[in-house]
């Protein structure tokens, strides 16, 4: 599912499930990233590694490898 810090996810859902594997859904991103979510365009803070949409419930996550860039914050699903 994933080699080391390559980002070979196929979605979110695997981004999310991994990071929970590992204990790291709930620590904190370096620096906040914007995201802007995919399903409501709401912008919201992510400040930990998983986060969720204040206004619609969409879950994000992103590896700690590349926490440093939204580019790599891949949705997983509403309430995941």
């Amino acid at each position: 599912m994933h080699d080391g810090c390559s980002g070979a996810f196929e979605s979110g859902k695997q981004i999310v499930d991994k990071i929970r594997m590992m204990g790291f859904n709930k620590s904190l991103i370096g620096a906040p990233l914007e995201i802007l979510c995919s399903k409501c365009d709401a912008m919201f803070q992510m400040e930990y590694m998983e986060s969720q949409c204040p206004v619609c419930g969409m879950v994000y996550g992103v590896t700690p490898c590349h926490s440093y860039s939204a580019e790599f914050v891949k949705p997983a699903g509403v309430n995941y």
